[in-house]
């Protein structure tokens, strides 16, 4: 049980760092719509290589028609997670790493709230009293009372709960479409979907300014590895094992290594007052995934 458990761990400490080093991307004069769109495209031929290399080791009895019955509802899947890393990391031109992962995490409530909506499961009292309180401790926790309120901040304060919903849409996707599918090829798939969406919703983007150089590639590569390839591998390998509800639990790990990074490599100042929020905020997360583990 506790190499699952590490496993889940490892890979959402993956995705704690990507913040910060998106940061050091735009620091060369790359752009978000660059970097999303060749992280996804590198993540996405590596993981249908992957999913060949397991198909062809295990004899899986999966077919092209299967996953073609399983493409629109995966593939939509994908285009959401994809947008969710574009605004993402769009949103960290804008305002610090740290405050970015910090609103990214809302995500939680909104799930909860996107079941209720879409699908009518009702949250339970505790589970609309651990909500209040992680958007109640959002304020102290994000620092915003040592920032100024300007155009600027508030637009990357948009585009992060932006991507704080696309995600949440993402988790209640996942877990409901492509199941009937082998882990590998759904990942491939689901990978596909976010490669097409960053790259239509930024076309125009591609076409008034071409960036592409070996420089990009490199930073592709890295995010790629840390984002898209060893999360899903290790999450396919562990979340099984250790359940859902647990997993969720352990993938808040997230907040304090990306937050730990910024401030390491960045120089991104956390306040004592953040410190507390940030704490506050992840037992109401651990204790709001408990109820529903």
């Amino acid at each position: 049980m506790t190499k699952y458990i590490i496993m889940v761990f490892a890979g959402a400490s993956s995705f704690g760092i990507l913040s910060t080093f998106v940061k050091l991307a735009y620091l060369e004069g790359y752009t978000a719509a660059g970097i999303s769109a060749t992280q996804a495209l590198t993540g996405m031929l590596v993981l249908w290589l992957w999913a060949w290399i397991r198909q062809q080791q295990q004899k899986d009895n999966w077919s092209w028609l299967t996953i073609r019955q399983n493409a629109w509802q995966v593939l939509a899947t994908g285009a959401a997670i994809g947008l969710t890393t574009f605004t993402y990391y769009v949103s960290v031109q804008y305002i610090a790493a740290s405050l970015a992962i910090i609103l990214l995490m809302q995500f939680t409530w909104m799930g909860v709230l996107l079941d209720w909506i879409l699908f009518g499961k009702n949250p339970d009292r505790m589970q609309v009293i651990t909500i209040a309180l992680i958007i109640g401790v959002t304020i102290p926790a994000s620092g915003i009372n040592h920032v100024s309120l300007d155009a600027s901040f508030l637009k990357g304060v948009g585009y992060a709960l932006l991507s704080a919903l696309l995600y949440a849409l993402y988790v209640v996707a996942n877990s409901r479409y492509g199941n009937t599918l082998p882990a590998a090829q759904k990942n491939a798939l689901i990978m596909t979907g976010s490669t097409i969406g960053i790259v239509v919703f930024n076309l125009h983007a591609f076409t008034q300014q071409a960036h592409f150089n070996l420089g990009l590639w490199k930073w592709a590569l890295f995010l790629a590895v840390f984002g898209t390839i060893i999360p899903p591998v290790l999450f396919a390998k562990g979340i099984p094992k250790i359940g859902a509800g647990y997993s969720a639990i352990i993938m808040t790990a997230e907040l304090p290594v990306a937050i730990c990074c910024a401030h390491l490599l960045l120089g991104e100042l956390v306040s004592p007052l953040q410190w507390t929020g940030m704490t506050l905020m992840l037992s109401a997360i651990v204790w709001m995934n408990l109820l529903r583990a």
